[in-house]
């Protein structure tokens, strides 16, 4: 005789058909994506010199790995997106910290930051260039360039909406803003920051690829801007789906740090 389920192991068990479900989907859409793009270069539907295939990826990702140093590349991009994320997160908290300790400062400079935010970055990123020459290091200010500034006005943001009244309790015992940032504010934007950094770390790949069209001779950008130039269309398709893969990957680390930080609470 079977045991009557719950209703607590009957959600879970609903939570877990669910998840079962949209992995299942995830996956066979991918195969189907895969094996039509496949299907339609080998019987020539599309142009596989322009489109290539995943059958000629897979053999130009093996010959660049092996011949033109892929791995440099990737790794080029990578270093730069990931110093550009870390820069962008330290700078980020330090100003919203001196926005939120400063109201006439924050009055002050809001309308510089909104406008900077509105900055198409690609034309920031040639001036950024001719000043600080064509470098990793001026590859990673732009990356920076595309996600400071919303950044430090989301944080910011976040600072001054959390509960008046837990400050205010701090200010009663006797606290100063220091017990009120350390005790209040920042514990209470650890979530936000955490959708920030989600945010943030696509925006800095993106500007750092911006930076290596530009001005890189390494990197995942000066692969695809090479790759179209001599209208080698296998190497701009592969670096994109490299860099398709990094985001995902680093999204989902900071995903799962999330996670974990959650249990812990």
């Amino acid at each position: 005789m079977k045991k009557a389920l719950t209703a607590q192991e009957l959600y879970l068990d609903k939570v877990k058909r669910t998840n079962d479900k949209v992995r299942f989907w995830r996956v066979f859409l991918f195969v189907i994506f895969i094996a039509v793009w496949e299907l339609c270069a080998r019987y020539e539907i599309i142009n596989s010199f322009i489109f290539s295939s995943p059958v000629k990826v897979i053999r130009c990702f093996h010959r660049l790995l092996l011949y033109e140093g892929l791995a440099a590349h990737i790794g080029i991009t990578l270093f730069e997106t990931l110093a550009s994320f870390f820069l962008v997160i330290i700078v980020s908290l330090i100003a919203a910290i001196l926005l939120w300790k400063s109201r006439t400062l924050s009055r002050i400079l809001e309308p510089y930051m909104v406008m900077l935010n509105s900055l198409p970055k690609s034309a920031l990123a040639p001036l950024l260039i001719v000043w600080l020459g064509a470098n990793y290091k001026t590859i990673i200010l732009t990356g920076m360039s595309v996600a400071v500034f919303g950044s430090v006005m989301n944080l910011y943001t976040g600072f001054t909406e959390v509960d008046a009244e837990k400050i205010r309790l701090i200010y009663t015992l006797n606290g100063t803003n220091k017990d009120a940032l350390y005790k209040v504010i920042l514990p209470a934007n650890i979530p936000n920051l955490f959708s920030i950094m989600k945010v943030n770390i696509g925006l800095c790949l993106v500007g750092v690829i911006i930076g290596e069209f530009i001005a890189a001779r390494k990197g995942l950008g000066y692969l695809i801007i090479y790759g179209s130039q001599v209208f080698k269309m296998d190497w701009v398709i592969l670096s994109i789906l490299i860099l398709c893969v990094i985001a995902m990957g680093l999204w989902l680390l900071l995903d799962h740090m999330e996670k974990l930080y959650k249990k812990m609470i």
